[in-house]
């Protein structure tokens, strides 16, 4: 991959002074994410289900510390994908890391169940984010948020992306995901801070619902 160029410089002032944008960001996160929550119960249940039957011995959903906005942790919530042991197992693996940078990868990692597979490749997985968009904690667009780990390799530039509030999706989720190593994610992620507005914003979500669709890169 090209070498991305680290030249760009979040005004951390002008984040400060987008009022109107930030309000209709917030209510349309909150109202768009009560509705689909609604709307994709039944779709919960059948994954929950699904979950349980692949592997019962552990829960239906999974909860992991991240870091969001100004580098304040929170707890992210997902559909399991991986066995239970899942985390105790990532330091043997963390040799087969496929992905460039501060931020862990692995195309065939053997924690994932089968049902697992199928849902990070449709990004079903992330759908109970929509409770950490409600409370606060997440936006519907917006950088992936990292893990702490990760943020402990950050170097000042790559931190500027945790000058707003983390997202379900974002330039990187539509831009190639796992096919993009690190500095890109990082240069996606801060030209979306750069240029962030509504009509992004929406542009963002078409091309989630696209991508949800035909996959370009999850696994």
């Amino acid at each position: 991959m090209q070498m991305v160029e680290k030249n760009i410089k979040i005004d951390g002032e002008k984040l400060k002074h987008q009022y109107a944008y930030r309000m209709v960001k917030r209510i349309f996160d909150v109202v768009a994410s009560a509705i689909a929550l609604v709307l994709l119960s039944p779709l919960f249940l059948i994954l929950a289900i699904a979950i349980k039957i692949d592997d019962p011995n552990g829960p239906v959903f999974y909860t992991q510390t991240r870091v969001g906005k100004n580098g304040k942790t929170f707890q992210i919530i997902k559909f399991r994908s991986m066995i239970s042991n899942a985390d105790k197992l990532l330091a043997r693996l963390k040799n087969q890391n496929e992905v460039e940078g501060a931020m862990f990868k692995m195309k065939n990692d053997p924690r994932i169940t089968r049902v697992g597979r199928f849902i990070r490749k449709y990004s079903l997985d992330e759908l109970p984010q929509l409770i950490n968009v409600i409370g606060g904690s997440m936006s519907i667009v917006g950088p992936r948020p990292p893990l702490l780990s990760e943020v402990e390799q950050y170097t000042d530039y790559d931190k500027q992306r945790l000058m707003v509030v983390p997202g379900c999706t974002g330039m990187w989720q539509v831009g190639g995901r796992n096919d993009v190593d690190f500095d890109e994610m990082v240069h996606l992620d801060l030209t979306y801070i750069q240029n962030r507005s509504v009509w992004l914003d929406l542009k963002i979500m078409f091309e989630t619902v696209k991508v949800m669709i035909i996959p370009n890169g999850a696994y």
